[in-house]
């Protein structure tokens, strides 16, 4: 079994039974999975599951192998997910959770710390196999690559399994709500970002704009990536807050360089391509209506993303001049009070210009040498 049992024992297929032992549960589905492969009944429908589908060049020409997305890519989705499911559990029971329990953290501190610590590890996995895709792929040194050629229905098989881990990821995100035990007024939050990412990412994969998604992806896991790090070196020590002004820049940069290759690839590039209409048979989107709407989503998504990035920042810097004139009002009434009891000896209220006695000059002075 993957995760140690608890000291409780709940109903079986009650809630919480669900809750402590859903790595358990996803473990042994993902080995029934496995063990399909051992017999020749089941061994088709469990390398369904497992290896990727629909490829469009026999093995050995050219020494690539090439693929397309389709209708078995869903087996492949499923069976990601329970594995993200496990190693989700595994990372939160033998990594997050003790270095909770050392750092004695609050438990909203702890809910934004597990947070981090999953993105985070899940982000930079991701930006550098991006990262190392692109420059397989030779993406970088020709932008016009991105629309030109269109529709790019084939793909290598890492990019491929790059799109089938991603989808899975956040699709494996959703039940995970209910796992970890997410406080209600923080589900709506991680819904809006969830939603969010598997609705581009998937658009991406499906309209074979895998190209500019996988450009776009890098970009945006590099941010993510230096705020959640940022995040958990704070919590673990609050004064690292300067990775916090290195992703207000990169955050305002990605979301420039998004909007830019966007309009680029989406209105220009594909919109002067001549094979214009659709053709689900060839895997060719590209109309007015959908280029279209696609960059409206993408732009939309862009000033939603600012605008919670500029009241976050306006929030703080309120609570910042809040918290330095209260300070500034305590200061001077406690100033006041001293100059207060300073004229005060021997519980007897001095009168305005009366000389101080001369034990005070005396201790004065000797302060002053």
């Amino acid at each position: 079994m993957v995760l140690k049992k608890k000291n409780k024992n709940p109903a079986v297929f009650s809630h919480e039974f669900f809750i402590q032992n859903h790595a358990d549960i996803m473990s042994c589905v993902a080995m029934l999975v496995i063990i399909g492969l051992m017999f020749e009944a089941t061994a088709d429908v469990a390398f369904s599951f497992i290896t990727l589908q629909h490829n469009v060049t026999e093995d050995g020409t050219e020494g690539v192998t090439l693929y397309q997305y389709g209708r078995k890519d869903l087996a492949a989705v499923v069976f990601y997910s329970v594995i993200a499911v496990v190693l989700h559990a595994v990372l939160q029971e033998y990594g997050l959770d003790k270095m909770n329990r050392r750092l004695h953290l609050s438990k909203t501190k702890q809910s934004k710390f597990n947070e981090s610590g999953q993105l985070g590890l899940f982000y930079c996995i991701s930006f550098f196999w991006g990262a190392y895709l692109l420059s397989l792929e030779d993406y970088i040194s020709q932008p016009s690559g991105l629309w030109e050629g269109y529709p790019h229905t084939n793909m290598s098989s890492h990019v491929k399994f790059f799109f089938i881990c991603q989808i899975a990821y956040w699709l494996h995100a959703l039940p995970e709500l209910y796992f970890q035990k997410i406080k209600k007024e923080d589900i709506p939050r991680r819904l809006q970002y969830i939603t969010l990412y598997l609705a581009h990412i998937t658009a991406a994969y499906l309209l074979n704009l895998h190209r500019l998604g996988l450009v776009l992806m890098v970009l945006h896991f590099l941010v993510e990536l230096i705020f959640h790090a940022s995040r958990l070196l704070y919590y673990i020590c609050e004064a690292q807050q300067h990775g916090f002004k290195l992703w207000a820049v990169f955050f305002v940069v990605a979301r420039l360089v998004t909007l830019t290759l966007s309009v680029l690839t989406l209105g220009f590039g594909l919109g002067r391509a001549e094979n214009q209409g659709v053709d689900v048979a060839a895997g060719n989107f590209n109309t007015l209506l959908i280029r279209w709407s696609a960059l409206v989503a993408m732009c939309l998504t862009q000033a939603w993303m600012m605008w919670h990035f500029i009241n976050f920042h306006l929030r703080r810097w309120r609570e910042t001049l809040d918290s330095s004139e209260g300070w500034a009002k305590r200061s001077n009434g406690r100033s006041r009070q001293g100059r207060k009891g300073s004229d005060q000896e021997n519980g007897n209220v001095k009168a305005a210009g009366s000389p101080a006695p001369r034990s005070k000059k005396r201790k004065l002075l000797s302060l002053q040498e």
